[in-house]
């Protein structure tokens, strides 16, 4: 049997090193030319392979593909665009495996979270129905960290690195100016459902009344009462009080602080600012003065102190997949598995795909302390290991330097053409 084409997109959010990944595909496969052929990549995304609008990227040299490795965003553009179940739209997965049909393509790799690991499964499933069947590999993505099963997940390591450092060094700027402006300091962080993040402010506090002194979880209600006492009790005890708060804290209904009425291509509730929220509280309530930043795309772009571990599980875990798929494995995720935490080891395995697609791990109340304002040390051993070593990328004339690639399009083969 003659060697097949694969098919690799990036999906949903992108990281600092998701592109790391596409590195460990690009390169493991092309350790196999016998097997896989060429890898395309869909151009933003899924979309890339609805469209037949696909990038080979036989074409780039080997140097690109290593410069990914330090390259932040998504090399070929990725999409919130979520493939809906096979009943209700049963022509996007025929179209899909046309595509393939058309391009010869034996392999899908499937760069994302949680949604994105319920297409793969979804495509592993219909695939096989609709007489072509495609190996299916879902890849682990995603800076909330969510992912059941795995231990961590690639894109959290560097965004929990950026907000310890960023929570480390805004704490300092706020003690040194407190005593004549400003009292409290506001960092508002992703995540929707899961305080992983948030609990990663929690690093950049290493003895009693170091900042930050409140974190507010997703997995919390707010309670606004007890929060305006802790706020007036931090200011009085340490002169000053450093918040960190996730987008996804939420009242003890469920209701978002900060909800905006509207909602994303995958259905979530679209979320406003909860920094400014939170900080109208303190200025109403206690007429402190305030600053608040919003780290945004900020955290989950900063290539430039990403974490050496973090980068290393991201190709890892690329690299995996290729080596699964190889195997004859298909409709499973490569996972990273803890095997200890002093010193820090770890290792890939696999999981079935059907255990992974829609399911969020929420942080573990214990690793949060009793009064829902901080982290616990199981917490911090967890972390810990995450955010740690640098692992920089070059620079040219002061700035990092990114990958440059050529984009060159896979030629169209299907006579139809598909709208999304």
């Amino acid at each position: 049997m003659s060697a097949m084409n694969a098919f690799y997109a990036q999906s949903g959010g992108v990281t600092a090193v998701i592109n790391a990944t596409a590195c460990g595909v690009i390169e493991t496969a092309r350790k196999h030319p016998n097997k896989i052929a060429n890898v395309y990549a869909g151009r933003n995304g899924i979309i890339g392979a609805l469209t037949e609008n696909m990038i080979d990227t036989s074409k780039e040299s080997a140097s690109a593909i290593a410069a990914l490795m330090h390259t932040p965003g998504g090399a070929f553009g990725s999409a919130r665009y979520k493939l809906k179940g096979i009943e209700e739209n049963r022509a996007e997965y025929e179209r899909l495996i046309d595509v393939f049909k058309a391009h010869d393509i034996g392999y899908f790799f499937y760069n994302g979270g949680n949604d994105s690991m319920d297409t793969a499964h979804k495509v592993s499933q219909i695939s096989r129905k609709l007489g072509f069947p495609v190996t299916c590999l879902g890849v682990p993505k995603t800076v909330d960290n969510d992912l059941p099963i795995t231990d961590c997940c690639p894109g959290f390591g560097s965004v929990a690195k950026y907000v310890a450092v960023s929570t480390q060094e805004a704490a300092m700027d706020v003690a040194s100016m407190a005593e004549t402006s400003t009292k409290v300091f506001i960092l508002e962080v992703m995540g929707r459902h899961a305080g992983w993040i948030a609990a990663a402010g929690g690093l950049a506090g290493k003895e009693p009344g170091d900042a930050p002194h409140i974190i507010l979880f997703p997995e919390i209600p707010f309670r606004k009462r007890d929060f305006l006492k802790r706020v007036r009790q931090c200011v009085h005890d340490y002169g000053y009080c450093v918040i960190v708060v996730s987008e996804g804290a939420s009242f003890a209904n469920g209701r978002f602080l900060a909800e905006a009425g509207t909602r994303d291509a995958f259905g979530h509730a679209q979320l406003g600012g909860v920094a400014p929220v939170v900080a109208s509280m303190v200025r109403d309530s206690l007429g402190y003065k305030y600053h608040y930043a919003i780290a945004d795309y900020l955290q989950r772009s900063a290539r430039h102190i990403a974490s050496d571990t973090d980068v290393k599980q991201a190709y890892a875990v690329g690299k995996a997949a290729v080596q699964y798929a190889l195997q004859g494995k298909t409709a499973v995720m490569p996972v990273i598995k803890r095997v200890s935490d002093k010193p820090y080891r770890w290792k890939i395995e696999s999981a079935p795909l059907g255990r992974i697609a829609n399911k969020e791990k929420m942080l573990p109340r214990r690793y949060i302390t009793k009064d829902g304002f901080g982290i616990t040390e199981a917490c911090r051993r967890y972390l810990e290991p995450l955010i740690k070593g640098e692992n920089y990328p070059p620079y040219i004339n002061g700035l990092p330097k990114t990958a440059r690639l050529k984009y060159k399009n896979v030629k169209p083969l299907l006579s139809t053409k598909f709208v999304v």
